[in-house]
């Protein structure tokens, strides 16, 4: 089986940061959501990875390389302007070839990885098989309707009324079969092919689609909230481990993660916490559920259930929460404007001011 994973997403809902840079590299405890992704991918056992890039091809290609690093082989896939899953699945024809394979949305963090759907996909003989979870608000998905033998019997794109409250997540096993339906749909409205049509085609013409559902963990880190839950999942697993500098007059508590070359110099650090490679924390108050990029500097300020990027920069400023802070930006306390009083005060007036 190989796997394909798309990465070429505008990320309208993270901007300005996706001005920048891919949607797929913001980070997690400091390690980028694509990362995630191939390491899920390469515990599953998949070693041939196809990664669908856009506009920000050349930051992906830097950070993944070609694979090595994550246990896997990547070859990248141009498409010119995100037109759809489908259309990633069309053009990735020749990759894939008539090999079985994982479709993977990029931006997704599942805690529990993909081995065991991986496992079960290969060991059927469905046609596909799709990744479902029940969700508060279905309509914001693409939604199952599953019959009571596990098959799928409909699906439907963000639908007004859905008829359940199972959500594909963006985790989908598919045979060659996928091959032909995505060259029979057309465009949907806003102008793509969707995976959701090219899956109901297969239903339509009698094809097994097998439903799959986890409630375990799973966040698309497509907005700001999303990042830092997902932040705080992966938080909640990393083990305390101090290889920088942490003075006498500071206080670690809890899970402190403070990599190698990190600095804190009387500071309250409250865990989980991860503190990256060349940051500075000084005179400042930190965590819980925080996560400090490389080369970032804290002084004397207060941040807590935040991320921030790599070099950024807090200074003097008070509490700061539930923030996502942007690579090489400064957060400053204000000055202080001279205090002052204008008045028009009429004939006989009596003011009292305060001081």
């Amino acid at each position: 089986m190989k796997a394909l994973v798309l990465a070429g997403g505008t990320g309208s809902r993270l901007r300005p940061f996706t001005h920048t840079r891919a949607k797929q590299l913001l980070p997690i405890a400091n390690k980028p959501v694509l990362a995630y992704a191939l390491q899920a991918i390469a515990e599953a056992g998949i070693e041939e990875v196809g990664v669908v890039v856009g506009g920000h091809a050349d930051d992906i290609r830097q950070v993944l390389g070609d694979g090595t690093a994550f246990g896997v082989r990547v070859t990248y896939l141009h498409q010119p302007a995100p037109l759809g899953l489908a259309h990633a699945v069309l053009l990735a024809r020749d990759f894939l070839g008539a090999d079985d394979f994982l479709l993977y949305l990029g931006d997704n963090y599942l805690e529990d990885g993909v081995s065991g759907f991986v496992r079960r996909a290969a060991a059927g003989r469905d046609a596909a098989r799709l990744l479902l979870t029940p969700v508060p608000d279905p309509s914001a998905f693409g939604v199952a309707e599953v019959g009571a033998d596990g098959l799928v019997r409909r699906l439907e794109e963000k639908p007004e009324h859905p008829a359940s409250d199972l959500a594909l997540i963006g985790v989908y096993a598919f045979s060659p079969a996928v091959h032909e339906a995505v060259r029979a749909i057309r465009p949907s409205g806003r102008g793509e092919l969707e995976i959701t049509h090219a899956v109901q085609w297969m239903i339509d013409r009698g094809l097994a689609v097998r439903a799959e559902t986890t409630t375990r963990p799973w966040r698309d880190t497509g907005s700001v909230d999303d990042m830092l839950e997902a932040n705080r999942h992966v938080l909640d697993r990393i083990e305390g481990r101090v290889d920088g500098k942490v003075d006498p007059h500071s206080v670690l508590v809890g899970r402190v993660r403070v990599e190698e070359g990190a600095v804190v110099r009387g500071s309250r650090i409250v865990g989980p916490v991860v503190i990256g490679a060349g940051a500075v924390v000084s005179n400042s108050s930190v965590g819980p559920y925080t996560a400090i990029a490389e080369d970032c500097r804290i002084e004397d300020s207060a941040i807590g259930y935040s991320v921030l990027l790599r070099g950024a920069c807090v200074e003097g400023a008070a509490r700061i929460e539930q923030s996502l802070i942007g690579r090489e930006a400064t957060v400053a306390a204000a000055p202080r404007l001279p205090q002052a009083h204008r008045l028009v005060i009429g004939d006989h007036s009596k003011v009292q001011l305060y001081s």
